[in-house]
């Protein structure tokens, strides 16, 4: 008898994709921030978070490069972190310094709107870098 299974050829597996997993760290990175008011955690779990869901959407070939993804995420995170941080009493005076952050959730507004800002000034910098770099065979 014949070895079953050297005569049926098994299709591939796909390859496990890493990005669920920066997504699942980078909310509890950034919910452990607002935690312990340490706002550079917030922001840097807020923009793995956000990474994470462009790099997901490209890799399932949604889109073809994750940067207009990662900046329409961040525009809208500029504007709901700014909206929740206004609607729960926190304000900037006119040479640009916060008033207060008085509670939760306006510090997460504060983590969101600048974890935004953040993910604006990195898909401009990784677009422009796409363009400016040079293409293989020219």
């Amino acid at each position: 008898m014949a070895d079953e299974s050297s005569e049926t050829a098994t299709p591939p597996r796909p390859k496990a994709s890493v990005w669920p997993m920066l997504i699942a760290f980078g909310l509890a990175i950034s919910e452990v921030g607002v935690l312990f008011a340490v706002l550079p955690l917030s922001v840097f779990g807020i923009l793995l978070l956000v990474g994470g869901i462009a790099g997901i959407v490209t890799e399932t070939g949604y889109v073809d490069q994750p940067w207009p993804t990662l900046g329409g995420l961040a525009l809208v995170f500029v504007a709901v972190g700014g909206a929740l941080f206004a609607a729960n009493g926190g304000g900037i005076m006119q040479n640009g310094d916060l008033i207060a952050v008085p509670n939760g959730v306006a510090y997460r507004g504060v983590s969101i709107a600048v974890a935004g800002v953040l993910g604006l000034l990195l898909s401009v910098y990784g677009r422009l870098r796409l363009e400016i770099q040079p293409t293989p065979g020219r």
